[in-house]
Order: structure tokens, then C-alpha cells, then sequence
């Protein structure tokens, strides 16, 4: 690309950003950009969405594109992707669910753990302190990856003050987990708890960390009283 075309690509899109007009997205792996305007974003619905078998639920789906149109407004440039953590559902049941917005679909839904100071089979409580154990509710943006003692890892910046801020220091981060699998599932009608982290399945790792990287949205979700009150990205 010449430097001509690099400067008016930054002025245009750029200029999509301030203007409020529209989302632009950029592909930063093939150097091009996707753009969904407003109109398109604020009419998208549920039963828009393809995707075999699709166990998201539509509230859920509905308040956490709210949240992401939120925070998209608010200057925070992603790829036109979008995950869902729906902690009212228990851990034996797919939970997190990869929504690919350009093209309308689901494209992962699978198993993830909760904090196993959260609770059970369905967990009940949240925390932002250190040393809690628990899982956190809120938006968040995918940060960098990383190989840990887990392995390829994704971090996780936590946007809600007081649900999720700590997760940088806590080690809040997409993993790989033993404890992540269907075969759990048949055997003990569950799968196994992490120490706040929302981790996936091995076999789903790769493709969950590589499709979400990079500054995407992700949406933990709860009933919770204050944070359904509280959130600023949900009363935008």
C-alpha cells in the first residue's frame, strides 16, 4: 500500500470513528477493514443469527449488544466479533458463545469454567477482589496472548470499575483446561471449576483465542441486581 493510500485509509477511517455515523473494524491481519453502520448494528436481532443449533438466549444476546454498542460508540475499535459468557446457565451446558457479527453467526458455542469459589453446577457469586477464586461479571477487551503455565493464554482488560477491573492483576485469562469437556459432562453431569479464570477446553482453544484476540468484546453475564443497574454500558 503507498503512503498515499495509508493516509487516506486512516483519514476515512478515522473519520468514521469521530463522526459517530458507524463502526469501523479493522482487519489488521490482511491490512483491510470491515464496517457495520449504526442502522445495521441497532436493527440486528436474534433471530438474524444462524448457527447450528443455537442455545444462546435472546435477552442475554439483546442486553449484551447493547453493551457493545456501547462501547463501540465510545471510541474501543474491534473486529466485528463478539463473545458471550452466560453465567445464569450451569457449566454442563455450551455457555460461551462466539458470535461472528459480520456474517450474522455463531461460530463456537462451547463449555466454559467458572470460579470454584462462585459456585456449583450454576454459579452464584462474583467478585473483583484478589484472592476470591471467583469468576467476574461485566465487558471486557481481549488484551495480548501469552504462553503460561496453562499455556497459549489470552488476557483479559476487565471495563467495569468495581465487577471486573482487576482482572489484569488477578490473572483473569483464557486457558486451556483438563476440566473443560463433554466427557465430564456424561460422567459427573458438570465440568470442573478454575480459580476465576473462564477456561475452555483444550480442542477449543486454539480456535477460541485465535478468533477473539486483538481487542474484541467480551460480555460476562449475570443477573445481578447492581451491575444490571450500575453498568455504564448498559445505560449508554
Amino acid at each position: 500500500m503507498s503512503l498515499r493510500s495509508s493516509i487516506l485509509t486512516t483519514i476515512t477511517i478515522s473519520s468514521l470513528l469521530i463522526s459517530g455515523s458507524s463502526y469501523a473494524f479493522m482487519d489488521w491481519l490482511f491490512g483491510s477493514s470491515i464496517t457495520l453502520d449504526s442502522e445495521t448494528m441497532n436493527g440486528l436481532k436474534y433471530e438474524d443469527l444462524s448457527g447450528s443449533k443455537n442455545k444462546l438466549d435472546p435477552s442475554v444476546f439483546n442486553l449484551g449488544l447493547k453493551a457493545y454498542s456501547c462501547a463501540t460508540k465510545r471510541g474501543y475499535q474491534t473486529k466485528p466479533v463478539f463473545t458471550i459468557i452466560d453465567y445464569s446457565k450451569p457449566s454442563s451446558e455450551p455457555r460461551m458463545f462466539i458470535i461472528d457479527l459480520a456474517h450474522k453467526k455463531v461460530k463456537y458455542q462451547e463449555l466454559v469454567a467458572h470460579g470454584k469459589n462462585s459456585g456449583d453446577l450454576v454459579p452464584k457469586h462474583f467478585s473483583n477482589s484478589a484472592n476470591s477464586l471467583e469468576s467476574s461479571i461485566g465487558l471486557y477487551k481481549t488484551a495480548f496472548t501469552y504462553y503460561g503455565k496453562n499455556g497459549y493464554s489470552l488476557r483479559l482488560q476487565g471495563l467495569e470499575a468495581g465487577y471486573n477491573t482487576n482482572a489484569m492483576s488477578r490473572a483473569v485469562v483464557i486457558h486451556g483446561a483438563d476440566y473443560v469437556n463433554e466427557d465430564l459432562v456424561r460422567k459427573y453431569g458438570e465440568i470442573g471449576r478454575s480459580w476465576g479464570c473462564p477456561a475452555v477446553s483444550k480442542d477449543m482453544l486454539k480456535p477460541t483465542i485465535n478468533s477473539i484476540k486483538g481487542g474484541t468484546l467480551v460480555f460476562a453475564y449475570y443477573p445481578d441486581r447492581s451491575w444490571l443497574r450500575e453498568s455504564s454500558f448498559l445505560h449508554c
